[in-house]
């Protein structure tokens, strides 16, 4: 974490971006960073019974949070030193695939139980990590939560290193040009913020007003790839994390304004990042894996081998 802060300084500096830390819109973050700090370590060595547990959930998804936030701002000085757009190449792509995002697109705009469905779905990306850390922390598998978090954090840099080679405005922009008559939920931000970046006219990211710019790969079908992978040795969330999250594939061509490619290369991503995580960290059984799993014992027999 320490060096992909350092490495975004240095990219926002590039980039002459810069982050305006008395903006009321990042109250929200100073808030739930104060609140998941005193969570962490005020609670930790409690006699409570759940003490350890909330103290080790607020710990993951702080991480968590911080991850997703770099990764996000990162997205920003990526784009303004960037050229160019993809689009025409990754729409000959979805061709070839046989896919047609304009029909995709009508078929849910006429429909709105669609557009509800796929909503929330899409919106499920932080659900999902919120119930698998309480999940790690009430069994006190800090392993896998560790897993976890690295896994996210190599599936957020492989996906940032792709996208500066591809950066796109995605297929609402470039194919839809007749009145809108349903506006997803990543809306049309990339033909005016992007080049916006790149002149340096936009020169403040607003921690409060984030917006997904990255077209491909797309991170919410990355993310949904290591989501399900790390619930599948679960066997209460293995089905519905995956049900929640092929909901979200689903949803991603349109509320994430995204091109078949663009999914299809995220969950390359993630795959890449599951097995080079694997390959470094591989699994252990024994007294050494029941050591790191913590003081609540669970035992080493519950991890995959």
């Amino acid at each position: 974490m320490i060096l992909s802060m350092a490495a975004l300084a240095v990219m926002m500096h590039v980039a002459g971006l810069v982050i305006d830390p008395s903006d009321a819109d990042n109250l929200p973050f100073y808030v739930s960073g104060v609140v998941l700090l005193a969570l962490r370590f005020g609670l930790r060595d409690r006699p409570w019974r759940y003490a350890r547990a909330v103290a080790d959930c607020a710990e993951y998804y702080g991480v968590f949070t911080v991850l997703a936030l770099m990764g996000a701002v990162a997205s920003y000085p990526i784009a303004a030193l960037t050229h160019g757009f993809h689009d025409a190449a990754l729409q000959r792509i979805d061709a070839l695939l046989r896919f047609d995002w304009l029909a995709w697109y009508r078929l849910v705009a006429a429909t709105p139980l669609l557009q509800a469905l796929g909503l929330a779905a899409y919106r499920s990306i932080y659900l999902t990590p919120a119930i698998l850390f309480a999940t790690f922390a009430f069994t006190g598998d800090r392993v896998a939560a560790h897993r976890f978090l690295a896994t996210f954090w190599l599936t957020a840099v492989g996906t940032l290193i792709l996208y500066t080679f591809m950066p796109a405005v995605g297929p609402f922009s470039y194919l839809w040009h007749g009145p809108i008559v349903y506006m997803p939920e990543s809306e049309l931000w990339q033909p005016g913020l992007i080049p916006a970046l790149r002149s340096h006219s936009e020169r403040i990211v607003d921690l409060g007003h984030l917006r997904g710019i990255v077209s491909a790969p797309s991170f919410h079908a990355a993310a949904a790839t290591i989501y399900i992978q790390a619930a599948w040795r679960l066997p209460r969330l293995r089905w519905p994390v995956l049900a929640v999250n092929t909901a979200m594939l689903l949803s991603t061509p349109v509320e994430g304004t995204h091109y078949l490619i663009d999914i299809i290369l995220g969950t390359a991503v993630a795959l890449a990042a599951i097995a080079a995580l694997h390959r470094i960290m591989p699994r252990t059984t024994g007294p050494q894996a029941d050591t790191a799993i913590g003081i609540t014992g669970v035992a080493a027999t519950h991890l995959p081998r």
